[in-house]
Order: structure tokens, then sequence, then C-alpha cells
């Protein structure tokens, strides 16, 4: 496939507290170096890593450093990331809204952007006068927009307000209207920004097919940056993680999901460590257990997300030879319901754990679990002989995600509590 978009070693820097170079006379040799000669920024410095968690040792900041990727035609890139990564920044870059520091941005088409609520529009002309103003940028004739301008309104749903001046529109409205401008008018490349979730939930569904026919049925590329995981998902192909203004990872939309989840995970949740934890009367104690991990199938950390596959790593102090051992994880809900239950035995039979340390991994494909926080209970038992047990060992955080392949999620309002979710379908005669 052609080349749609090329970021060859971009850079952006930004001098902390200042819009300037701080004088006159430095901005106009800035502007004659970089604009009449062509050369470097003469007051360009080293600065320091783009990390807001940590004070600044430097009035200068990479909020993007060294940024090489090439995106091809007719393809869907999420872009994801902590807040404060860098990612808007490098939408605004491709649309030209600021210029690079270092580097050069090469793109084939028209770019319509929708960074933020209201870029472009202008509050004192109605929507449908927002709409050609829009059309004429992107450099369509009026021929051109009457013939969309219909679509246009329609999917938008502000045909009420549409000779209304957008002042005096709401927010989403705003979004919806500039969504539908930029998705109808034919870009090459379409970028958009976290915008979409001031959207209701039924316009954020329209969105989303709105970019999945752009791409797919009329082949034009769209950079897409969002929070929401199922929407990235769901919509994306190929996954660019920014980690402090760095891309750390180019590749596959469900690794880079889940390097971007591992790279949120906190430290595990545990009141205190499992293996000082008080034990009820009557263990055995010929079987500890000692930390739990939630895992992916690397063995790296992971925050557990709801349909995808997560290994529970249990290690555990052995004191005497077992010959005859299970192990058990139960799920249980905020309120103490047992929601799900895993004893070894039932799909392994007995295990045989010598003395020593051991890693049981308990491995499950699908996590049918909604979003929220759960607690695990561990139990184990050697010769039917209950060895250790803990309430409460450990609190798992799970994230919701498209278990149904559907592009929704099960999280609607009428459902009260965590539930377990199951393989389904409805037929209709």
């Amino acid at each position: 496939m052609p080349t749609a978009i090329e970021f060859d070693n971009i850079s952006k820097l930004y001098r902390l507290g200042y819009v300037s170079g701080g004088t006159l006379t430095s901005d106009l040799q800035r502007w004659w170096q970089m604009s009449i000669l062509g050369k470097e920024d003469p007051f360009l410095k080293v600065g320091s890593v783009n990390d807001r968690s940590k004070a600044a040792d430097s009035d200068y900041v990479w909020a993007l450093r060294d940024i090489n990727f090439k995106v091809e035609q007719g393809d869907v890139v999420g872009i994801i990331g902590k807040n404060g990564a860098g990612k808007s920044t490098l939408l605004k870059l491709l649309s030209k809204v600021t210029g690079p520091t270092t580097g050069v941005i090469r793109a084939k088409g028209r770019i319509a952007s929708l960074l933020e609520v209201g870029t472009g529009f202008n509050g004192e002309m109605t929507g449908r006068e927002n709409i050609y103003l829009n059309g004429a940028v992107l450099g369509m004739t009026k021929k051109e927009i009457d013939s969309k301008i219909d679509e246009i309104i329609d999917f938008s749903g502000c045909e009420r307000y549409i000779d209304t001046p957008v002042k005096r529109y709401s927010s989403g409205m705003t979004v919806r209207l500039g969504f539908a401008v930029a998705a109808h008018l034919e870009p090459e490349i379409l970028v958009v920004d976290e915008v979409l979730a001031v959207g209701d939930a039924e316009f954020q569904k329209k969105a989303i097919g709105k970019m999945q026919d752009v791409s797919k049925g009329e082949g034009r590329t769209v950079l897409f940056v969002s929070h929401n995981m199922v929407s990235v998902r769901n919509l994306c192909k190929t996954g660019v993680v920014l980690d402090n203004g760095m891309v750390s990872f180019y590749g596959g939309i469900d690794e880079a999901i889940d390097l971007y989840m591992a790279s949120t995970t906190t430290s595990h949740s545990f009141d205190e460590p499992i293996s000082t934890m008080p034990r009820p009367e009557g263990c055995s104690g010929k079987i500890v257990f000692q930390s739990v991990e939630f895992l992916n199938k690397d063995n790296k950390p992971i925050i557990p997300q709801s349909g995808q596959f997560v290994r529970i790593q249990v290690a555990v102090e052995v004191t005497e030879d077992c010959p005859k051992s299970c192990i058990s994880i139960d799920f249980m809900s905020q309120w103490d319901t047992m929601l799900m239950n895993f004893p070894s035995f039932i799909t392994e039979g007995f295990m045989p754990l010598s003395k020593g340390r051991h890693l049981l991994n308990l491995d499950i494909e699908r996590l049918p679990l909604t979003g929220g926080m759960y607690k695990l209970n561990l139990w184990a038992d050697v010769d039917h002989v209950q060895a250790d047990y803990l309430e409460a060992a450990a609190r798992m955080e799970v994230v919701d995600d498209d278990y149904f392949h559907s592009g929704r999620i099960m999280n609607a309002p009428h459902i009260h509590g965590k539930i377990v979710l199951g393989d389904y379908h409805w037929s209709f005669l």
C-alpha cells in the first residue's frame, strides 16, 4: 500500500512559561533564520523529557522527540498514551495548527481535523454557514458541498438548529456538526482527537461506524486518539503508543493496547503482603500463599480486560512434599458474592508439589467479567485437609472491553452490580 503519512524525525520543543523568544530582537532573529534562510532555530536548546509527573529541570521541554513512523493509505491508526504523552501535539503538527521544531511531515491529500470542540467554527455564523466555510477551507467548491449538505445535516442530528448561530450550540452539538463536516467532505486523511468523548453513546456509535466506512469502503486514512480502548480496538488496525513524547511501540492494535494497559499498572492493591496476612485456625501450613500477579501470555504485568486473556500467577511456599494438593481461586464481588470459582482439581486432578517455592498459573482465555473491582479468595488443600486460606487476598481491577466483538460493552444503566459474561446469541424467526 502507498504511504499516506510519514513522520520523519519529528520533534516539538516548547519553552515553559513563554510564548516568544523573550525579546523582539530574538523573535526577529528566529524568524529570519528559520523562515528566510531555512536554517535551524538559533535558540533551540536541549530540553528535558516530557514527563508531567516530575518537576521541570529546564525552561524547555520536548513535547515530542524523534518521532519516526509511516501510515499506509487506508489504515486506521490509534494513537494512545497517558495524558501529556504528546498525542494531541502530534495531531496538531499533522493538521498544521503548529509546526515541528525539527523534522518533516509528508502527507498526501487533504486533511480534515477534529481536534477540539468548535475547531474551525465561527460562533457568529450558523451551522449551515459553517459547513460551507469548512468545505471551502478544505478546497471544495460550492457545488460539491451542496451535494453533501443534506447528508451532513442528517448525520449530525442538528437539523432543528442548523440555521442557529453555532455559539448557541452545546458542546455535544458542536462536536456532532464538526465531525459530520469532517467525515463527509471527503478528505483523504481524517484526524480525530478525544472530542468524541463529548458526544452521547448514540453519536459515538455513529461516528465510529462512519470512520470504519471511511477507511474500509472509501480507502481513506484515519488517525484516532482516544482513551476508550473499546473504541480503539474496534476501529483501528494499527497502534502507536506514545510515552513522554516518544514512540514506545508501533504495530498491531492488540499488542499496542496490551502494552499501554501494562504501563498503567500500579502496584497491586493489597492491604498487606499476602505472606503475613492472618490465617484462620485449622490451616496445616503445608502450603502458604506468598503473592498474586496478573499477567499476559508473555508473563508481563497487565490490568485485566473483559474478554481478554489473563494469567493469574500465584506464588506458594510448600513446607513439605505434597503429592496430592489442590489450589482454588474464588472471584468475589465488592459485596462478597461469589461470582466464579476455579479449583485446580476439576481440570488437572491432584497436583504433586515438592518442598520449596512454586509458581502456579491460572490461565483464563477470555475473562468473563464486566469492568470494576473484584476480590480474590485463595484456598489450598493437601490430601483433603485445608493447608491455607485467605479471604480478599488480592483485589483485581477489570477494565471494560468488547467481550462480544460487537462494538458494545455490557455496562447498561439497568445492570446493577457486577455480572459474569457468557457467550450467547439471539435469533429471530
